[in-house]
């Protein structure tokens, strides 16, 4: 499909959607789109790369000499404009076959997929390849600030994926993850998660499974050592697996774990024999297990040890992901989109290890569609251990969660509470903005955590600080 094409795509302004719709126009296609949330900073990424997106969905919107669809799979069969494409019979794909078709054929994808730490491990590979001058492309679900973009087209044999597990459309519910033909792999972790389209763990394996079956005989995957439903998974994979983790039996270890000016330093061996040392900006374990599968998977790709380093050493990180939003009379600001326990708990642990003489504050908002259900109604409850004050606001669209299955707040805090934390329930941002505007001293650092806008929360918290300082 290299010739120029007229391409269409429902629901442009999603994160992957608006990264695909980048590509296809550096790649030389005419693109436009649709969609009803059209904010930033998607909307400024269409905008500058001269994309016109619509507001609404209406079957005017596609042109008469559109050559293919591309469909999100924020819309279902009744979209207008969806219907229009169907009784047109104008070719269509989703987001994942889309991206498989025009620029995976002739790479070789390295695909990175987990239920935690896909983005910044996706963005850390990708940028470790770009520094080496092996010019990757990549598609991120993330903006990586080394990149200042979430998507980059790429002359280099490479071509780095995030391999989401969430369904690929509403005419095709697999996971996105099995449309991206990956020649290696890391696999970070393997939880519940989804609970929207996941029924329970065995769904979600059995998805990893089908993806771990995709890869080649001569192709290498990265796992996650300790990971039980990991393990389980990896029984009888055919291409070649490689281990990485601390403190437990794997291929690649990182031992010697220490503190050098703001970084996280360690020694990384490789079965047992040591390869050398590494420093790195990110912080927290997870994110050094994180940093370890790039290591891993970069040493196969033949980077000097040299290169590796220097790579790892300038990674700026993804926004949203520990991102210091903002300073108001040392009161730092932080925004993470963790939004499962095992990433809230993680998030606040490095949080504590890189500051820890600040007093943590811990504000939750449960918003994505698992965590608004009550399947981790006991593991929310242990998820803040790290912190000291904890504020958790009321589901986001409670509604679209049946009553008897909804997540309870006010419960976790009374648990909280029972465990001689200090912790409470506002429900509103607003609110939590004008409480912890009169709680909040000098040395304080606030963890924001949600899946999504939170009602503008950390600027609005930051004005008010502002207006206080004043």
């Amino acid at each position: 499909m290299s010739e120029s094409k007229k391409i269409h795509m429902i629901a442009i302004c999603g994160t992957g959607m608006a990264a695909l719709a980048g590509l296809l126009k550096k790649a030389g296609h005419d693109v436009s789109g649709s969609d009803t949330q059209i904010y930033p900073p998607m909307s400024i990424l269409l905008s500058n790369a001269a994309i016109v997106c619509k507001n609404g969905y209406d079957p005017a919107h596609i042109d008469p000499k559109t050559d293919l669809v591309i469909i999100g799979n924020a819309v279902g069969k009744n979209n207008p404009e969806v219907i229009a494409t169907l009784e047109r019979k104008l070719p269509y794909f989703s987001l994942p076959s889309a991206l498989g078709e025009f620029f995976l054929k002739e790479k070789k994808p390295l695909v990175v997929t987990g239920t935690h730490g896909k983005t910044t491990t996706s963005s850390l590979l990708a940028w470790v390849l770009a520094s080496a001058g092996l010019d990757p492309g990549m598609m991120i679900g993330g903006w990586v600030k080394n990149f200042n973009s979430n998507h980059r087209l790429g002359k280099g044999p490479y071509f780095v994926v995030e391999g989401d597990e969430y369904d690929t459309a509403f005419f095709d519910k697999g996971p996105k993850f099995l449309h991206y033909r990956p020649d290696s792999a890391i696999l970070t972790s393997i939880e519940f998660d989804h609970g929207d389209i996941y029924a329970d763990l065995t769904a979600i394996k059995n998805a990893f499974r089908k993806f771990v079956a995709l890869l080649p005989r001569e192709g290498r995957l990265m796992a996650a050592a300790g990971d039980p439903a990991i393990a389980e998974v990896l029984q009888g994979a055919l291409c070649r697996v490689e281990t990485y983790g601390i403190d437990v039996a794997a291929d690649w270890q990182a031992s010697s774990i220490r503190v050098v000016n703001d970084l996280i330093a360690f020694d990384v061996s490789y079965r047992g024999k040591k390869i050398g040392s590494m420093q790195s900006p990110m912080a927290g374990l997870h994110n050094l297990r994180n940093a370890l599968s790039v290591i891993a998977l970069a040493y196969h790709a033949d980077l000097s040890w040299e290169q590796i380093q220097e790579g790892v050493r300038q990674f700026q990180g993804v926004k949203r992901r520990q991102e210091v939003v903002g300073s108001v009379r040392d009161i730092l600001i932080v925004d993470d989109f963790a939004h499962h326990p095992t990433a809230v708990s993680e998030t606040l642990a490095a949080l504590r290890l890189r500051y820890p003489s600040r007093r943590l504050w811990a504000i939750f908002e449960p918003r994505s569609a698992t965590s608004r259900q009550n399947v981790f109604q006991k593991e929310f409850a242990a998820s803040f251990n790290a912190a000291d004050r904890i504020v958790l606001a009321d589901l986001f669209a409670p509604e679209k969660v049946a009553e008897e299955r909804r997540l309870n707040p006010e419960k976790i805090v009374s648990d909280l509470v029972a465990q001689g934390k200090e912790a409470v329930f506002i429900p509103q941002p607003d609110q939590i903005v004008s409480a912890l505007s009169k709680q909040l001293q000098p040395g304080d650092l606030v963890c924001i955590m949600s899946s999504g806008g939170f009602g503008g929360i950390h600027q609005k918290l930051l004005s008010s600080l502002e207006e206080k300082k004043a």
